[in-house]
């Protein structure tokens, strides 16, 4: 008995020894450099050779060809910030956090009312070439966060497209339009596409569609995605050649959209690159080895574009990598584990994995996602945060809440700060963000808040916002994803 009140005695010893080290230990901290809000940028247009209908057949790379050597090509990047209205910084922010509130809207319904789908193809996909497009900040441009200007058809017809990891479907507004909305280029019109080929009903492309249906006179299959905020298009499936900077990616499963409402004012369709079967990253599985990566560069801090890259190529030799969690209700999103968060160097007590765990009905869990700006995170697990940053930063004068923010500084005046370390601890991968990826400007009088927000639903998701400046990559053969930091140099 005695020994037994001994090692307790030893043990709560122990507890108190490690308590008060971690007390005593210094707060990490690190500099934040204060750029202010990112303003409209100017449209500087020249024309590209890429764009040209009179392209030879040698200036193209054939994607999955047997040249493993592509041509030397270079187009034009374009920024669609420039494409929209020129709205002040603060209006281009409001109109920001008005988008990713209905994006969050969009995740949590599909995630919550999304039947089981099937899964992506399995087979050990050949060594293929790899291709690079650029991508563009779409802050001021309606729909989701980043495009990228891509050839559809044969001659390509050059059109913006946004990317969207949230999404599968690939698809375009075609003409004629039933009801179409307006767009920075001409609608597509397939009739003038040599490449252009509609799926028939029945065929195993069109069973491939979790929501479809047949026209009864052409007897052509149709296609229908809602996007749970309200948005949706619909339209007949077909085939089609996609051109990427000279590279062409022949029979892709293209929805040409005949009547689409929603949030996708500006750009011409949607590049789906989730998980499910008919996303553009599973069709051109074999052509890419099921790989891509992007870097999304700081708008506040730098005018250079942000890159996307698919094929062998994406995978970062610096990248940090976890593995991705498969969803048995939704294939779509990129799930992975979050096992808590440190703030100054200290974990946050109280945010543990259970929080973000993926339960056996497919509810909970975290995601990776392109197209989110704030991360959100369940409300136990933010109010913790909140709280550890907020005693981390108590020595800086704190502001009025902001929109979703509700922990905001008053930094007028200064020109950089310093503030405590965040970092993510996913399983394998310990992710530091850089001080602008978690405090960000939100007015011209100095005001910097706190870039996360809690959610009711059990669904958190990880946000471009802190994923600025990093490399991530997406290996689905290897079922992980990667985290490179400084990956947009």
């Amino acid at each position: 008995m005695e020994g037994k009140e001994r090692n307790s005695l030893l043990f709560s010893f122990a507890i108190l020894i490690s308590l008060s080290a971690t007390r005593s230990t210094p707060l990490q901290r690190q500099k934040l450099v204060l750029n202010p809000l990112p303003g409209p940028p100017t449209l500087s247009w020249s024309s590209s050779v890429f764009e040209s209908e009179t392209l030879n057949a040698s200036d193209f790379t054939v994607a999955g060809s047997d040249t493993m050597e592509s041509n030397s090509l270079t187009i034009q990047l374009h920024h669609l910030d420039a494409l929209s209205f020129n709205g002040t910084p603060q209006e281009l922010l409001n109109l920001r956090l008005q988008r990713d509130a209905s994006r969050v809207q969009a995740l949590t319904s599909l995630a919550a009312a999304a039947p089981v789908g099937g899964p992506a193809s399995n087979g050990s996909p050949p060594r293929g070439t790899g291709f690079s497009s650029s991508v563009v900040s779409g802050l001021a441009q309606g729909s989701g966060e980043y495009f990228t200007r891509l050839g559809v058809g044969t001659p390509p017809r050059y059109v913006y497209m946004v990317l969207d990891t949230g999404s599968d479907i690939v698809w375009i507004q075609c003409a004629p339009c039933r009801k179409c909305y307006s767009q920075a280029d001409p609608i597509f019109d397939p009739s003038r596409s040599r490449s252009f080929v509609r799926v028939p009903c029945g065929s195993p492309l069109c069973n491939q569609l979790n929501s479809h249906g047949c026209s009864s006179e052409k007897q052509m299959c149709l296609y229908q995605v809602s996007y749970g905020d309200g948005s949706f298009t619909f339209g007949e499936l077909s085939t089609e050649t996609l051109t990427f900077r000279g590279t062409r990616v022949g029979r892709v499963a293209l929805g040409c959209g005949h009547d689409n409402e929603g949030l996708f004012v500006g750009a011409a369709g949607l590049l789906g690159l989730g998980r499910g079967r008919l996303s553009f990253t599973s069709q051109t599985g074999r052509r890419f080895n099921r790989k891509f990566s992007y870097c999304l560069v700081d708008r506040s801090a730098s005018s250079k574009p942000s890159n996307m890259i698919f094929g062998d190529a994406a995978v970062s030799r610096t990248a940090r990598f976890t593995p991705l969690i498969a969803n048995p209700k939704v294939d779509t999103f990129y799930y992975v584990e979050l096992l808590g968060i440190s703030v100054g160097g200290r974990r946050v007590p109280g945010i543990t994995a259970s929080l973000f765990k993926l339960d056996q009905m497919g509810d909970g869990g975290v995601i990776i996602d392109s197209g989110t700006s704030v991360t959100r995170l369940t409300r136990p697990a933010y109010i913790a945060l909140r709280n550890a940053f907020g005693a981390g930063a108590s020595h800086l004068k704190r502001a009025p809440d902001f929109s979703l923010f509700d922990t905001c500084f008053d930094f007028s005046g200064m020109t950089e700060v310093k503030v405590p370390t965040v970092v993510l601890h996913f399983r394998g991968a310990d992710v530091s963000l850089p001080a602008s990826n978690y405090l960000i400007p939100v007015d011209s009088s100095g005001t910097f808040c706190f870039a996360f927000a809690g959610t009711l639903s059990g669904l958190s998701i990880i946000g471009n916002i802190q994923q600025q400046g990093f490399g991530v990559v997406f290996d689905l053969v290897g079922s992980r994803v990667g985290f490179s930091p400084r990956g947009c140099a």
